[in-house]
């Protein structure tokens, strides 16, 4: 994505990221309090994740599990509920009380607005997967070129219950065809699912 249209898609992901920063700073102040005081550990969580390029970053999240739980991660994957190699577990018991509402009402997120800010990651475009499961996808197509989207068309399709095949084709699609209007589509039907806690 280049020319007036990549300089369009970044002066709307600076825009909106801006207000979105203002609006939700004192919701975040409180999520941040709450993570703390709900059980011991850092308030924000980094996640080691494939970007543009193929470049390695680190996603930011507030932390919704206990601090140990990366180390748990094997001993649970034989509950995961993802298709293809990817590993979710819906009602995970990793989760921390306060942590299972902010990740059902998607939340845990929202810090990824300073990584939109400072150009990492983009308000829409492909998820960002860890490598062990990125390295799964055969054929990535387009998805590893642009800034790896906050929301995305996997996210607002379903998320994690898509097979990564799928995934891949709906990314390719959304940026084949990408506009303005796309992008603003696909932001509303993520504010529903956050109203509607479906996740994202």
């Amino acid at each position: 994505m280049s020319g007036v249209s990549g300089f369009l898609k970044r002066a709307v992901d600076i825009v909106v990221s801006l207000i979105a920063i203002v609006l939700l700073a004192p919701v975040m102040l409180v999520i941040a309090i709450l993570v703390k005081v709900d059980t011991p550990g850092p308030i924000l969580f980094s996640s080691r994740r494939i970007g543009r390029n193929r470049e390695p970053f680190r996603m930011l999240k507030f932390r919704t599990m206990v601090v140990d739980a990366d180390s748990q991660r094997d001993h649970l994957r034989h509950l995961s509920e993802a298709p293809d190699g990817l590993f979710k577990i819906q009602n995970d018991p990793r989760l921390t009380r306060f942590g299972r509402y902010i990740r059902a009402t998607s939340l845990d997120e929202l810090p990824q607005i300073f990584q939109v800010l400072s150009g990492t990651m983009s308000l829409v475009g492909p998820r960002p997967l860890p490598p062990e499961e990125d390295a799964l996808i055969v054929s990535p197509g387009l998805r590893n070129e642009v800034r790896p989207g906050l929301t995305g068309p996997w996210q607002v399709a379903g998320s994690w219950r898509i097979p990564l095949s799928q995934m891949v084709e709906m990314d390719n699609a959304y940026l084949t065809n990408w506009s303005l209007w796309l992008d603003l589509k696909m932001v509303g039907l993520t504010f529903l699912h956050v109203v509607r806690r479906k996740g994202v």
